[in-house]
């Protein structure tokens, strides 16, 4: 995949292109500041975009606002956006499209998940990290729908929300495929939603029946 990293600590970011570039990656542009990296994008037209949410010039949340507007740009770039704390503020609108996924920093060091995600996200899918989902799924509405669900089924709604398929619930759960189908059958007929086969939109129906999309 050819990459645009998009981080304001030189040391995060030389250190994950280096190890983008182990696992067979071309890195074909850097940025510092959410300015820069518009403009890298703009000109290399990368298969995907890494960006830091918080990112220069204000240092707050314009990572997350690069993002909107390069996807605004160009509706099949595919973007991970890296975090050091969990802000959902912007992820629900992005993860709805497609092609996204949220991932906090630390879960860089977990190699193997890491370039799984990246590889869903470029294919069209979504990469929620676990601590992202729990909070888009917390209890925090009056009318909790996962009151409906058992825990099994719980946990299975969890992963699809972080944009596991079947196969990979299953081996998380220890379950077998068929087991994994039923579970999510059951969620879909107790939440009145349909299921699609796609997993972006999986967690696209998930997160909009349970009432997280941004609206206005």
């Amino acid at each position: 995949m050819r990459i645009v990293i998009g981080e304001d600590s030189a040391l995060f970011r030389e250190g994950l292109a280096r190890l983008l570039e182990d696992a067979g990656h071309e890195v074909v542009g850097r940025a510092a500041d959410a300015l820069a990296l518009v403009e890298t994008v703009e000109r290399e037209r990368p298969d995907l975009a890494i960006i830091d949410v918080r990112m220069p010039p204000d240092g707050t949340d314009d990572g997350a606002r690069a993002a909107r507007e390069l996807r605004d740009r160009d509706p099949e770039l595919a973007i991970v956006m890296l975090s050091q704390h969990v802000e959902t503020r912007h992820s629900v609108e992005l993860v709805a499209r497609g092609r996204f996924g949220y991932l906090l920093k630390d879960r860089v060091f977990e190699v193997d998940d890491f370039m799984d995600s990246l590889r869903r996200v470029a294919a069209g899918g979504s990469a929620l990290d676990p601590e992202v989902v729990a909070t888009l799924l917390g209890p925090s509405r009056e009318r909790d729908p996962l009151t409906l669900l058992t825990p099994r089924e719980r946990d299975v709604i969890a992963l699809m929300a972080e944009g596991r398929n079947n196969a990979g619930i299953a081996r998380r759960l220890f379950l077998t495929d068929r087991t994994v189908e039923t579970h999510i059958a059951s969620i879909m007929n107790k939440l009145g939603l349909q299921e699609t086969g796609e997993e972006h939109r999986r967690v696209l129906a998930v997160l909009t029946w349970l009432g997280v999309r941004r609206r206005g």
